[in-house]
This record gives structure tokens, C-alpha cells and sequence, in this order.
């Protein structure tokens, strides 16, 4: 009988940013990668499809959210944005198991801030106030 092996569960992750575990953060949006087929037919091929290659990459932006703080890592670096400088960065995610190993990661490369949200204000609520950033980023590679 074959062994079953149970996919990696989804809450157990750190965000490392420039090697540094700024925060704790509740969600991560999932990077993702999209490359653009370029169709193409020269005269004499034979066949009525066009043939197919792979055209420019694109990454997703990445958002992370966290439980707000006194912290602020998000604001500094949104506010380098404002005065022209996109300070870019390397932020690693890291799928941890049960038992807090490393089982995956995901490395964005040359990330920046492009959308601080801060947290919405309800004064009958009981939620935590959640800040988001939102990142660019120019190249997404699994390194584990």
C-alpha cells in the first residue's frame, strides 16, 4: 500500500524582508508568474494555427498584511516612495510545517512599496486594525 503524503498547510509562514523578520503578518497574498504567448505563422508552415512562444514575464504584486503596531517598517519605506527613491528589497516567504521547519520559499526580488493601506476605524467593532502593503516586484523565484 502506498504511503499517503498530506500536502504542506498554509498558516504557518514568515516574510523576511532585506534577511530581517520585521513582523508578524496575518496574510500573504501568493506570488505568481504569467508569461505571455506570442503567437506567430510564417507562410510556409503548414497547418492553419499559429505556432506558440513564451513572450514577456510578468510578476503579480504581492500584498502583506499585519496586525497594526508601533512598528514603522511599512510607513518608512512608503514614505521613501513619496520622496522619489524606490528603495527595493528582497522579501523571502517561508511555508513552515508543524513542527517549524522550512519546507518552502519564495524569494521576490527588487520588491517595492507600491500601496500602503492603513487599517479602517469602526468604533463597534472588536477586530484588530490590520495595515497592508502592497509590492512590486521584478522577478519571483522558489529557492526551496
Amino acid at each position: 500500500m502506498a504511503e499517503i503524503i498530506y500536502p504542506f498547510k498554509k498558516y504557518n509562514y514568515k516574510v523576511l524582508i532585506d534577511q530581517t523578520e520585521e513582523a508578524g503578518f496575518s496574510e500573504v497574498s501568493s506570488p505568481d508568474i504569467t508569461a505571455d504567448p506570442i503567437e506567430y505563422r510564417e507562410g510556409n508552415m503548414a497547418g492553419k494555427t499559429p505556432g506558440k512562444q513564451p513572450g514577456i514575464l510578468k510578476y503579480s504584486n504581492v500584498t502583506l498584511k499585519r496586525g497594526t503596531t508601533d512598528s514603522q517598517v511599512f510607513w518608512e519605506w512608503i514614505k521613501e516612495i513619496q520622496s522619489g527613491k524606490a528603495t527595493r528589497k528582497t522579501v523571502v516567504i517561508t511555508l513552515m510545517d508543524d513542527e517549524m521547519n522550512e519546507v518552502a520559499s519564495w524569494q521576490l526580488e527588487k520588491a517595492w512599496p507600491t500601496k500602503y493601506t492603513a487599517p479602517d476605524f469602526n468604533a463597534t467593532s472588536n477586530e484588530i486594525a490590520i495595515e497592508s502593503l502592497e509590492l512590486v516586484t521584478e522577478g519571483i523565484t522558489r529557492t526551496k
